[in-house]
This record gives C-alpha cells, sequence and structure tokens, in this order.
C-alpha cells in the first residue's frame, strides 16, 4: 500500500475539526452508548487515507452506524475510495443517511442492508474493514472476509464483547504464505496490518552495476 502524507494530513486534520465540532453534541455518539475516543477516530481516518485504500468496509452492529464511519467517510471524501457500510438493521438506513448529512458525507458513503455475513462476500481484496465485535456473526465474518493479502488493514470494535473465540489476527496467520501484526488502539480496539510473506513477495529483478575504469601511462 502505498503512502501519501497529504491524504493522511488532511484526513486527520478534517476529522480533528469534526471532533471539536460536535463532540458536545449528544448525537456524536452516533447510536452508541459510549464515544469513541476521538483520538482513535483521527487515527484510523489517516491511516485508511494515507494507505490509499482503495476498497473500504465497515460492519456495524444493531446500533448503527458510530464515529467510525464518520472517520473512513472523511478518508473516503479525500481518497475517492469507495466506502460499503453494511447495516443489520433496515431502519437504520434513513437514520444514518440523515445522520451523515450532518457531516456534509453522505455522498462519501454506500449504505447497505442485510446480512453482514452474506453482504461481505460480494467484496474482494478489501483495503481497509471495520468490524464490530457487538455483531453476533463476527466469528464468521473473521473467517470470510476477503482482504487484499498484499496489504490490508483490518480493526476490529468492541473487542470486550469477545468473550469467546480467536481475534482476527489469530484467524489470519492460518492462512498459508501470510503475516500480520496486531496492535491494541484505544480502549477496546484491536488493528491488524496484513500482508505476504517476504518468500511469497514478487521479487524484483537485480541488475549488477559495473563501473569502468580507465588507466592511461
Amino acid at each position: 500500500m502505498k503512502w501519501s502524507p497529504e491524504d493522511a494530513m488532511q484526513a486527520y486534520l478534517h476529522t480533528l475539526q469534526l471532533c471539536k465540532t460536535h463532540l458536545n453534541n449528544e448525537d456524536f455518539t452516533l447510536g452508541t452508548r459510549n464515544i469513541i475516543q476521538p483520538q482513535c477516530m483521527e487515527f484510523i481516518s489517516a491511516l485508511a487515507a494515507g494507505n490509499q485504500a482503495k476498497l473500504m468496509v465497515q460492519v456495524t452492529s444493531n446500533q448503527g452506524i458510530n464515529p467510525l464511519t464518520i472517520a473512513l467517510a472523511v478518508a473516503a471524501k479525500y481518497t475517492k475510495a469507495r466506502f460499503v457500510c453494511i447495516l443489520h438493521q433496515l431502519q437504520d438506513l434513513e437514520n444514518s443517511r440523515a445522520q451523515l448529512s450532518c457531516y456534509d458525507l453522505e455522498d462519501a458513503v454506500e449504505l447497505v442492508h442485510g446480512n453482514p455475513c452474506e453482504v461481505i462476500m460480494e467484496f474482494k481484496n478489501i483495503d481497509f474493514a471495520v468490524i464490530d465485535c457487538k455483531f453476533e456473526g463476527f466469528l464468521r465474518l473473521f473467517e470470510i472476509i476477503d482482504v487484499n493479502l498484499r496489504g490490508s488493514i483490518v480493526v476490529v470494535s468492541n473487542i470486550l464483547e469477545r468473550r469467546i473465540g480467536a481475534g482476527f489476527g489469530e484467524v489470519i496467520k492460518g492462512r498459508t504464505g501470510v503475516e500480520c501484526v496486531t496492535r491494541s488502539i484505544g480502549e477496546g480496539m484491536e488493528l491488524t496490518r496484513i500482508g505476504l510473506m517476504s518468500c511469497c513477495q514478487p521479487q524484483k529483478k537485480r541488475f549488477k552495476r559495473f563501473h569502468v575504469i580507465t588507466f592511461e601511462d
């Protein structure tokens, strides 16, 4: 994934401004009981934009969109990426559109209703994904999600709800030729970066350089 410091900075500052503007607004919780830490929003937005993610997918719980939706929408606005937010409840569609319009981000998000385990199968080579562990089928999602193995990032939120089962990093490590690193970010969130092992990467041809030295008598 090619890093773009310009897009990362723009997304970071835009998300920061939204946090400052709406932090004291109760609606900023966007259906969540506890607001996601603002610094995590800025980090996620900058990370998605900076990595030039072309396809981003978010799986929410039955509480609709959340602050991470806003973070990814900001990133998509700057990189022109396709951002799909999968909603489990049909009644969340109109409410989510109205909430996104408050941030002038309704055009940056593609809202889709359906069973996340079925809808996610339609997307291949996902560059950036966010999965909410409050969705009861999150373990199944870990197994079937098709991420870009050459370079992708998966953020798992509400991991405190994950009372049983392996984490996403543990699941992805079972795939041949794939390596990943998982780190905690903020409270109740994990980030996993995925890539091919060096032995599976296409090797660039190396050319030896020859220097010609001429001696004169």
